[in-house]
C-alpha cells in the first residue's frame, strides 16, 4: 500500500483549517475538541490502520535515506505528499489530537494505544531529513510524545488488574460515566470510583496491547536519536535522558544485557534494553557536547543506583526494594562501567563525581548501605590506581563528616574495598597518592579510627567490620589488624604528627605531638607495644560500653580477634566475653552466648576458651528471659549430650568427644561452683524426657574411662530422672570406690549421689551392706567436709521409707550413734586437762562438723550435754563446765568468755554447729541470738563473725519473729571492717528481703545506700545489682519513699519533727555516718544513684516534697537556719540543680538516645512526634508547679539568707541559674514578685553563658603543625590517644584568610567531647567533624572536584560545583556543602 492510500483513515481533508490553526496557536498543550461526527470516524481506525502507516513511513524513510546516500535521485516524502495536497501542518495536529487523547487520565485502552501509535508516528516524521523545513518539529508536542509511555502505561497494573481477559475493553468503546450527583462531596467519590474501576479495567489482553505500543513509540524515539540531533535543543536532551532512566524499571529483563553497539533496533528484545541504548545515543557528540551529555546521564544514573526516586524538585524518596529494583540497579551500573570501557578518560572525572553522590546522598538504612556500597566498589574496580588513589584520599576526609551517616557509610564503602585485589603503591606515579594504595590504609586510617566516633552507631559497626576483616582471604589484611594489637614491632614516625620544632635530623630525639602533650621515643619499640594494649584495652571498655549495639560489636570484634590468634588468649580477655552472657540487654546476651559458641568451636582444645565457654553459657541456663535459656540449654545439649556415645578401651575419641569430657571435667574441679545451673538444666531436660536408656547405657561406660569423674558428674544428675537403670555397674563401681583410696572428693560426692537416688530400688540386704559401709566409713573421720555431708544425705535416701517413724527410727539409730561419737570425742578433748594440748585440729573440725549434719537428722538424740560440750568449744576451758555452765549469763558474748586456746578455724566450726543445733530447737535459738548478736558487736576473729552472720541470717528464716529484733545488729556488718563479711552480710540480707523474712524498716535502706559507696568496687556494684535487679522490682516505690531521709539521715541532722528519728546506738550513727565535706562526694554519689532510677512522676513528686519538706520549714523557720541547718539547706539546692532532677521527657531529645539500635524510619519519626508533644505538655505542667510552689518559697528563702548573710545563698543562685536554662525568656514572668531577683538571675545567665562560649573556644584550640593529610607512615595506628595524625582538616574549598591568628589553629577533627561519668577514667579522643561548611566567598574558589582545564558542572544541575541538599540552590546560609578536590588542588 503506497503512503497517500494508509493516510487515508485521518481523514486529513474533511479536517477545517481553523481547527488545525487553533491547535497549532495552542502550543499542542491542550486538546481541541473536533465536531461529533469527525471525531467518531478518526475514533473509529483501529490498530491496523496506524501500524500500516507507520510501515509505509518506515519504508519511505529508509528508502530516501538510501537513494540520498547515493545519488540524491529519490523523491522526498515531503514532495510526494505535497503532491498529494496531504497539508503536513493538519497531519501533525491530528496526531497531536490522539496523542493529547491518551494523555488523560480517564483514557479507555484503544485511546492509549492509539495516542501511543501516533506520537511513534510524529516521532518518525521528525526524523525523516526535511522535517525541521517542512515545520514539523515543533519542542512541546516532541517532549509530549516522548513522555507519553509515563501517562498511557496504568500505575501499579500489575496488582489491580483483572485476573481473566475475556472482557475485553476494545469491544466497550468509550467508557460511558456514571451520572453525576448534585453535591460535590458525591462528585469526588464519584471520581474516585471512577479510578478505581479504571485501574481493575485493563485485562492481560489490553496490556499487552498497550506494551507493544509502547515498544513501538521507544525504537521510534530511538530511531530519531540516531538521525535528529539535539545539539541545540538541551532541553529536549534533558528530558529524553528522564524518559530513559523511568523506562529501565519499564519491565523484567530476560538474560544479561551487553550494551553493545546496536545495527537493528528491531532486534532490541525489551525497553529496558532500549533504554540504556537511548541513553548511550544521548552520551555521542551529534546530541551537543559529549561532557554535558554524561553529566546529564550520569545524574540520572545516580538515583538508579542508589535506589531513590528523585523529581525535577525536592528531596529523593527511597524505593521498596524488589528483585526487579536491584535487578534494575545492577545493569546501571554494568552500564556506567561500559560506558567508562568506551570513552575512557572522558567519563573519569564523571565517574569520581558519581561515586561521592553515591556517598553523600546514602540513607542510614543498612540494607540500602550495603547495596550502595557494593556499587561503590563495582565503580572504583574501572578506575586506574591514580584515580582511585585520589577517591580514597577523598572517602578519607568524607568518613570524618558531620554527618553520622557519611561516617557510617564511609566503613561499609572500606568493607567492600577491602574484598578486591590489593593495588601496589608502584602503580601510581604521584608519590604523595600512592600511601592510599594499600589495604593497611583502609584498615588503619578509616576503618579502625571510627572506634573513637561520637556516634555509638558508628562506633559498633566499625568493631563489627573490624571482625571480618579476619575472615578476608588478604594476607595483608590481617596482618594490618595484627598490627593494630601488636605487642612488639618497630615504631615508626607517623608523618605530619610531628611538628615543625622536632628535630628529624636526629632519629632518637623525642618530639612533641601535637595533641595530647606527651612525648614518644621514635626508635623505642615499647611504645608499639604501648599502642597494642591500649588499643586492646579500648576495645574491651567498648564491650561494657553503655549503647547496646556497640557491646554487641565489640563482642563480635574481641572473638574475632581471639579466633584469629591477633591478642592473646588470657583470661582477661576471655573473663570479658563471658561477663557478657549476663548482660542486662537481651540482645547482648543472645549476642554473647553466640560468640562463645564461636571461639569453642575455633579452639575447642584450649582449656581456658572452654573455662570462658562454661562460665558464660552454664549461668544463663537460669536467666529470666526464657529465650536466653533455651540458646543456652540447647548449646549445652549440642556440646555436652550429644557427645556421650559407647566408650572403648582401644579406641580414641574424636575432637567433639574430647572436647566434651574436658568440659565435664573442668565442672568437676576448676568450675564446681556452677553446679546448681548445671542442675536446672537437667531438671528442664528431665521433663523433656532426653535421657534415653542408650544414653545412661553410653555413660556408664565411660565411668571406667580416664574421663570418668565427668561420667559420674551427669549420672549424678541424670539418675534420679531415669526410670531403668543398670544398678550392677554402679554397684560395683560403689565397691571401687570403697576399697579405694584415689577417688577425688568431687567423684565421690557424685557416686554418694547416685547411690543416693538409686536408693529405692535396692533391695534391703544391699541397702544394709551399703549403710555398714557408709557408718564405717563416716566412723573414720577421715573424709572431706564435703563428704561427709553427701554421705549423710546418702545414708538418709538409704532409710527412707513410707513410714515416717520408721524413717526417723531408722535415723534416730545411725546418725543418734555418731552424735555420741562425736559427743565422746569432744569430751576427750575438752575434759581432760592435756586434751587441747594434744589436738588435731582438723579432726576436731571433722567432728564437730559431722556432729552438725547428722544432730539435723535426729534432733531427739542431740542432748543436754551435747550442746554445752559444742558451746564449750567456743568459750572456756573445760574443767569448770559442770560447775559454773548453768550460772554463766547468756547475754556475754563468745569472746568474752574466759579465753580457750582452741584455734580460731576450730571455733568457726563450732558456730556453725551451735547455729545446726539452734535450727531444731527454738529455746537455744532463744538463749544464744543475743550471744551471737554481742560477738559480732565486739569479736575479732573474722571466720568466727562471718559465721555468726550466716547462722543468724540463717535462723531468720525458721524464727522470723524472734531474729527479726537483731536485724539491726546484722545490718552493722555493712560498715565493718573487714570486706569478706560486708559482701556476706550483703548478700544474706538481699536474700532475706527477697523472700520478705525481713522487711525495710528503720535505718536497714541507708546502710543499703552507704554499702553502695564502699571502698572496694566489688561490693559497691554488687550492692548496686541486688538493690536494682533484685530489691526494686519488688517494691518500686522504694527510692522514692526514703530519698528525703536520706539528706538528713547521711548530715546526721535530727531537728526534723519528722525525719530520722528512728532508733540507732551512738556507736551505729558514728559507723554510718557519711556527714562532712570529706563525705560530700560519696553522698551525691548516692543520691544521684538513686535519681537516676526515679520515674518522671517519682521525680515530679520529689521536688514537691522537697519544697514542703525542707525548703518550708526554713522558709518559715521552723528549722533553725545554724550551721548544721545551713548544711542541710546548702545540700539541698545543689540536689534540685543535679540534672538527674531533670524529667526524662523534658532532656531527652526527641528521636531517643542516640546509639540505640536503629529503628524503621517511620517509627522512628513518630516516636519523635509523640516525644515533642509530650516534651511540651510535661514542660507546661512542670512550669506551672514551679511557679506556684517553688518561687514563693525561693523569693521568701532569699530574703531570710540575706538578712543572715548566709553563705548559702551562693548555692540558692546557683540552682536558679540551672533551673532557669530552660525559662531564660521568661524570667521576669516567673519572679514578678521580687523584681531584683529576676534582674540578678537574669545577669548570672547571662554570665553562664558568656563563661560557656569562652570555655567552647578554649576547648576548640589545639596547637597544631602542617595541615597536611597523612601519607604512607599513617598506617599505624596508635592507641585511643595517640591513634591519629591530630590535624585540621577540611572538606572544602580553600577557607579565605583569617584576621585572627588564634582561631587559625582550630583543630577541626579533635576537640574533646563531653563523656559520661561511666567513661571519665577513658583517656580518649572524639573527633567532631567540622569543616564542611562553605564559607561566603568562597564561590569565586574553584571547587576541588573539578580538574584542571575541565569546565563542567559537576554537581547535576546545582548549580555550583559541590554536593548539598535540595533545599535550594543558593549557597547563601548553606551549611551542608561537601566538595570535591582534583588531584593536583590536593
Amino acid at each position: 500500500m503506497d503512503l497517500i492510500s494508509a493516510l487515508q483513515f485521518l481523514k486529513l481533508n474533511e479536517i477545517p483549517e481553523a481547527w488545525v490553526d487553533a491547535v497549532w496557536d495552542l502550543e499542542f498543550t491542550e486538546r481541541k475538541p473536533l465536531d461529533d461526527t469527525t471525531e467518531e470516524e478518526l475514533t473509529v481506525s483501529g490498530d491496523k490502520a496506524f501500524r500500516t502507516l507507520y510501515q509505509c513511513l518506515l519504508a519511505h524513510a529508509a528508502d530516501q535515506q538510501q537513494f540520498a546516500g547515493r545519488d540524491g535521485a529519490s523523491q522526498s516524502i515531503w514532495a510526494t505528499l505535497g503532491e498529494s495536497g496531504v497539508s503536513v501542518k493538519s497531519l501533525v495536529a491530528v496526531l497531536s489530537f490522539f496523542v493529547l487523547a491518551g494523555k488523560a487520565k480517564a483514557a479507555n485502552v484503544q485511546q492509549r494505544v492509539s495516542s501511543l501509535h501516533a506520537a511513534s508516528l510524529y516521532l518518525l516524521l521528525l526524523g525523516i531529513p526535511g522535517s525541521i523545513a517542512n515545520k514539523v518539529f515543533h519542542e512541546v508536542l516532541l517532549d509530549t510524545c516522548s513522555d507519553l509511555t509515563s501517562h498511557c502505561w496504568p500505575q501499579d497494573s500489575g496488582k489491580k488488574r483483572k485476573k481473566d481477559g475475556l472482557k475485553s475493553s476494545q469491544a466497550e468503546g468509550k467508557r460511558s460515566k456514571p451520572q453525576r450527583k448534585d453535591t460535590p462531596e458525591m462528585e469526588v467519590d464519584e471520581a474516585e470510583e471512577e479510578e478505581e474501576e479504571e485501574e481493575l479495567h485493563f485485562s492481560g489482553q489490553d496490556l499487552m496491547k498497550i506494551r507493544d505500543a509502547v515498544v513501538l513509540l521507544v525504537q521510534s524515539l530511538l530511531r530519531l536519536l540516531q538521525t535528529f540531533p539535539l545539539k541545540d535543543r538541551p532541553q529536549s536532551a534533558g528530558t529524553c535522558t528522564q524518559i530513559f532512566s523511568k523506562l529501565l524499571y519499564f519491565e523484567p529483563v530476560i538474560g544479561e544485557l551487553t550494551f553493545a553497539a546496536v545495527q537493528d533496533i528491531a532486534k532490541l528484545r525489551s525497553v529496558p534494553e532500549m533504554a540504556f541504548y537511548g541513553l548511550q545515543l544521548l552520551c555521542s557528540p551529534k546530541h551537543g557536547d559529549q561532557k554535558e551529555s554524561l553529566r546529564r546521564v550520569f545524574h540520572r544514573l545516580l538515583y538508579v543506583i542508589l535506589m531513590m526516586n528523585k523529581g525535577n524538585r525536592g528531596k529523593p524518596s527511597l524505593l521498596v526494594l524488589s528483585q526487579a529494583i536491584i535487578a534494575t540497579r545492577d545493569r546501571a551500573i554494568h552500564f556506567v562501567c561500559h560506558l567508562v570501557d568506551e570513552l575512557k578518560e572522558m567519563v573519569l572525572p564523571f565517574l569520581q563525581i558519581l561515586l561521592q553522590h553515591i556517598c553523600f546522598q546514602m540513607v542510614e538504612k543498612s540494607e540500602f548501605r550495603s547495596h550502595g556500597a557494593q556499587a561503590v566498589g563495582m565503580l572504583t574496580s574501572q578506575m586506574t590506581s591514580t584515580d582511585y588513589a585520589c577517591f580514597i584520599k577523598w572517602l578519607f576526609n568524607f568518613s570524618r563528616h558531620t554527618k553520622m551517616v557519611c561516617r557510617l557509610f564511609s566503613v561499609d564503602v572500606v568493607m567492600v574495598l577491602l574484598e578486591q585485589p590489593e593495588r601496589r603503591p608502584e602503580e601510581c606515579p604521584d608519590p604523595e597518592l600512592a600511601c592510599f594504595l594499600p589495604h593497611k590504609f583502609l584498615i588503619q586510617n578509616l576503618l579502625f579510627a571510627r572506634r573513637m566516633d561520637d556516634s555509638p552507631t558508628v562506633q559498633g559497626h566499625a568493631l563489627a567490620c573490624l571482625a571480618q576483616c579476619l575472615e578476608l582471604p588478604s594476607l595483608n589484611v590481617t596482618r594490618a589488624v595484627h598490627n593494630l594489637f601488636s605487642a612488639t614491632g618497630t615504631q615508626t614516625v607517623l608523618e605530619g604528627e610531628i611538628t615543625e620544632g622536632s628535630l628529624s635530623s636526629q632519629q632518637t630525639q623525642k618530639t612533641y605531638r601535637t595533641l595530647p602533650f606527651r612525648t614518644v621515643e621514635i626508635s623505642s619499640t615499647n611504645s608499639s607495644s604501648c599502642d597494642g594494649k591500649e588499643n586492646l584495652a579500648l576495645l574491651l571498655r567498648r564491650v561494657k560500653d553503655l549503647k547496646t549495639n556497640v557491646r554487641k560489636s565489640a563482642l563480635q570484634a574481641l572473638v574475632g580477634l581471639l579466633k584469629h590468634d591477633v591478642i592473646p588468649m588470657s583470661w582477661e580477655n576471655l573473663a570479658t566475653l563471658s561477663e557478657r552472657c549476663r548482660d542486662p540487654a537481651v540482645s547482648v546476651k543472645k549476642k554473647a552466648l553466640q560468640c562463645v559458641g564461636e571461639l569453642l568451636a575455633a579452639k575447642p582444645e584450649c582449656s581456658v576458651v572452654q573455662k570462658a565457654w562454661l562460665q558464660g553459657v552454664v549461668p544463663a541456663v537460669v536467666d529470666s528471659e526464657n529465650s536466653v535459656q533455651d540458646k543456652a540449654l540447647e548449646a549445652l545439649d549440642q556440646v555436652l549430650l550429644s557427645q556421650v556415645k559407647p566408650y572403648y578401651a582401644n579406641c580414641h575419641l574424636d575432637a567433639s568427644q574430647r572436647l566434651t569430657w574436658g568440659l565435664l571435667g573442668l565442672l568437676c574441679h576448676e568450675c564446681q561452683n556452677l553446679s546448681r545451673y548445671f542442675s536446672r538444666a537437667f531438671t528442664i531436660w528431665s521433663k523433656q524426657n532426653k535421657f534415653t536408656p542408650t544414653f545412661i547405657t553410653n555413660l556408664i561406660s565411660h565411668t571406667e574411662a580416664d574421663h570418668a569423674a565427668g561420667a559420674w558428674l551427669l549420672l549424678s544428675k541424670v539418675v534420679a530422672s531415669s526410670p531403668r537403670l543398670p544398678y550392677g555397674k554402679i554397684l560395683d563401681a560403689w565397691d571401687s570406690m570403697v576399697s579405694s583410696k584415689h577417688v577425688t572428693v568431687t567423684t565421690c560426692c557424685h557416686i554418694l549421689c547416685v547411690m543416693g537416688d538409686i536408693a529405692a530400688h535396692l533391695n534391703e540386704d544391699t541397702k544394709d551392706r551399703i549403710v555398714n559401709d557408709l557408718m564405717s566409713w563416716l566412723k573414720t573421720f577421715t573424709l572431706s567436709l564435703e563428704v561427709i555431708c553427701a554421705a549423710v544425705e546418702t545414708l538418709h535416701q538409704l532409710g527412707r521409707s513410707e513410714d515416717v517413724k520408721q524413717t526417723q527410727a531408722f535415723l534416730n539409730q545411725h546418725c543418734g550413734e555418731l552424735v555420741s561419737v562425736c559427743e565422746a570425742y569432744l569430751a576427750g578433748i575438752i575434759l581432760s586437762e592435756k586434751g587441747a594440748q594434744n589436738l588435731n585440729e582438723e579432726l576436731m573440725v571433722k567432728h564437730l562438723h559431722t556432729l552438725g549434719v547428722v544432730s539435723l537428722h535426729c534432733p531427739a538424740k542431740v542432748g543436754k550435754r551435747t550442746v554445752l560440750l559444742v558451746e564449750s568449744v567456743l568459750t572456756t576451758h573445760a574443767d569448770k563446765l559442770a560447775v559454773c555452765q548453768e550460772e554463766l549469763p547468756a547475754s556475754l558474748p563468745l569472746s568474752q568468755f574466759k579465753a580457750n586456746s582452741l584455734p580460731t578455724r576450730v571455733r568457726a566450726h563450732g558456730v556453725i554447729t551451735l547455729g545446726k543445733l539452734c535450727l531444731q530447737h527454738e529455746e537455744l535459738a532463744q538463749k544464744y541470738l543475743p550471744v551471737f548478736a554481742r560477738e559480732l558487736e565486739v569479736g575479732t576473729e573474722v571466720a568466727v563473725r562471718n559465721n555468726v552472720v550466716v547462722i543468724m541470717c540463717d535462723l531468720c528464716v525458721r524464727y522470723t519473729n524472734i531474729v527479726d529484733h537483731y536485724i539491726p545488729n546484722i545490718s552493722v556488718c555493712l560498715r565493718d571492717n573487714e570486706a569478706v563479711i560486708r559482701e556476706q552480710t550483703l548478700i544474706m540480707l538481699t536474700n532475706l528481703l527477697q523472700e520478705e523474712f525481713v522487711k525495710w524498716k528503720g535505718s536497714l535502706f541507708f546502710r543499703f545506700m552507704v554499702a553502695l559507696v564502699d571502698p572496694v568496687p566489688a561490693i559497691g556494684s554488687l550492692c548496686e545489682y541486688c538493690l536494682l535487679h533484685l530489691l526494686l522490682k519488688k517494691n518500686p516505690e522504694m527510692f522514692s519513699q526514703h530519698f528525703i531521709e536520706c539528706i538528713f539521715h547521711f548530715n546526721c541532722y535530727s531537728k526534723h519533727k519528722s525525719y530520722n528519728k528512728f532508733p540507732q546506738s551512738e556507736r551505729e550513727r558514728v559507723r554510718f555516718s557519711l556527714k562532712g565535706a570529706q563525705h560530700r562526694e560519696k553522698r551525691f554519689r548516692i543520691y544521684r544513684f538513686l535519681l537516676e532510677h526515679f520515674t518522671d512522676a517519682q521525680r515530679f513528686n520529689i521536688t514537691n516534697k522537697i519544697n514542703q519538706a525542707i525548703l518550708a520549714c526554713f522558709a518559715d523557720e521552723e528549722l533553725p537556719l545554724d550551721g548544721d541547718g545551713a548544711q542541710i539547706l546548702s545540700e539541698t539546692f545543689n540536689i534540685l540543680s543535679l540534672k538527674e532532677m531533670k524529667l526524662h521527657a523534658i532532656s531527652t531529645p526527641a528521636g531517643g538516645a542516640a546509639g540505640e539500635e536503629p529503628e524503621e524510619e517511620n517509627m522512628a519519626m513518630a516516636k519523635a512526634v509523640l516525644q515533642a508533644a509530650q516534651k511540651k505538655v510535661v514542660s507546661q505542667v512542670q512550669k506551672k508547679a514551679f511557679i506556684e510552689n517553688t518561687v514563693p518559697l525561693i523569693i521568701s528563702l532569699k530574703s531570710l539568707l540575706e538578712q543572715k548573710r548566709s553563705p548559702v545563698l551562693r548555692d540558692l543562685m546557683a540552682y536558679l541559674q540551672v533551673t532557669m536554662q530552660d525559662y531564660r525568656n521568661e524570667v521576669k514572668e516567673f519572679f514578678s514578685g521580687d523584681e531584683q531577683l529576676a534582674a540578678e538571675v537574669e545577669f548570672a545567665l547571662k554570665s553562664a553563658e558568656k563563661e560557656r562560649e569562652i570555655e567552647d573556644q578554649m576547648d576548640n584550640c589545639s596547637l597544631t603543625g602542617d595541615a597536611r593529610t597523612p601519607t604512607a607512615q599513617h598506617s599505624v595506628q596508635g592507641s585511643p590517644v595517640r591513634s591519629r595524625p591530630l590535624l585540621p582538616f577540611s572538606f572544602a574549598t580553600p577557607q579565605p584568610p583569617r584576621p585572627n591568628p588564634l582561631s587559625a589553629r582550630l583543630a577541626h577533627t579533635d576537640r574533646r567531647v563531653h563523656r559520661s561519668r561511666q567513661e571519665e577514667d577513658v583517656q580518649s579522643k572524639s573527633f567532631a567533624l567540622e569543616g564542611t561548611v562553605m564559607p561566603k566567598g568562597a564561590v569565586n574558589d574553584r571547587a576541588i572536584s573539578t580538574p584542571k582545564g575541565v569546565n563542567v558542572n559537576l554537581t547535576f544541575e546545582e548549580g555550583v560545583s559541590a554536593i548539598f541538599s535540595d533545599r535550594g540552590t543558593s549557597l547563601v546560609g548553606e551549611t551542608s556543602l561537601l566538595h570535591v578536590r582534583s588531584n593536583k588542588q590536593q
